[in-house]
């Protein structure tokens, strides 16, 4: 049984077939394929985007949807969380979608199931879904013709997940990653080349991610306020000017911090592509996961 816990759980090659599903999805409002299949969405921490997008995907897909509210569920009386999900298994679910604080929890629930689990996130470690549709989108855009093109991977990269897995699956497929950030942003294991500032490397570049700063996930103070951050790696129009550059943001973004609200409305500016791209994606994902 295939599980997503990572993006190195799919091939280079099954993820072609998972776009070329997507295309297809992409033109679609409803498919019957998963009639008569239920899947359950488990989160542990807040989410809007993830959540509902994989949630839509099912129902597109024709699937049950069941999400389970862990401020009621047993796991809040003090219930472990291999015994939540070992009685959900007991339900015949075809599929589990998980996000939970603890980096490696969805990996460690595999041997706990008979359906697939995919991750939707966990701690600092993996967000698959999100990297395939970043790549998804950056392929579209390119028309497939991705091999040495140039990403910024801008914020606070030590502690995205978006970041992990994109910086797992992008080079991949020929893209070469490039890492802006201040020191203390940058993760400890890091092989890409890296730059302080994004106009000292803007003029090699054909795409930049940018990352949402979550001062929530360290241990000590680097910022008084996100608009201190914002003063030096805001995306601006100053700084990108007329290049020819792909914007790209995960969300929620953080408007005039991450990115301008200049910048945010301009038409090189994919983030809510990136959006209707997650639900097509996660169709195709849902759909491999499930009638393996």
């Amino acid at each position: 049984m295939q599980h997503l816990i990572t993006p190195n759980d799919f091939s280079n090659s099954e993820i072609n077939r998972l776009f070329e599903d997507a295309k297809i999805f992409n033109d679609l409002q409803a498919s019957s394929v998963l009639n008569g299949k239920l899947v359950i969405t488990l989160f542990f921490e807040n989410s809007t985007r993830t959540r509902s997008s994989f949630e839509i995907a099912a129902k597109r897909l024709g699937a049950k949807v069941v999400n389970l509210d862990v401020s009621t569920s047993s796991s809040s009386k003090g219930e472990t969380l291999i015994d939540t999900v070992a009685n959900l298994n007991a339900m015949k679910p075809d599929a589990i979608i998980i996000r939970h604080r603890d980096c490696g929890l969805p990996a460690s629930l595999i041997e706990h199931v008979d359906c697939p689990i995919i991750n939707a996130g966990d701690g600092m470690n993996a967000h698959p879904s999100q990297a395939l549709l970043d790549l998804y989108t950056i392929m579209q855009h390119f028309n497939g013709d991705v091999n040495g093109k140039k990403i910024a991977i801008t914020g606070d990269i030590k502690t995205s997940r978006v970041a992990s897995s994109n910086l797992q699956l992008l080079p991949r497929f020929g893209l070469e990653p490039i890492l802006v950030a201040p020191e203390h942003f940058m993760p400890l294991d890091n092989q890409f080349k890296q730059a302080k500032f994004l106009k000292d490397v803007v003029d090699e570049l054909d795409i930049v991610m940018s990352l949402r700063t979550q001062l929530e996930r360290h241990s000590q103070t680097y910022y008084n306020s996100l608009e201190e951050f914002g003063k030096d790696y805001c995306i601006t129009s100053d700084i990108i000017g007329n290049r020819d550059i792909l914007i790209m943001h995960p969300g929620p973004v953080n408007r005039n911090i991450d990115i301008s609200d200049e910048v945010l409305s301009d038409k090189r500016c994919k983030v809510l592509e990136q959006v209707t791209n997650g639900v097509a994606v996660r169709m195709a994902i849902l759909k491999k996961l499930i009638l393996q």
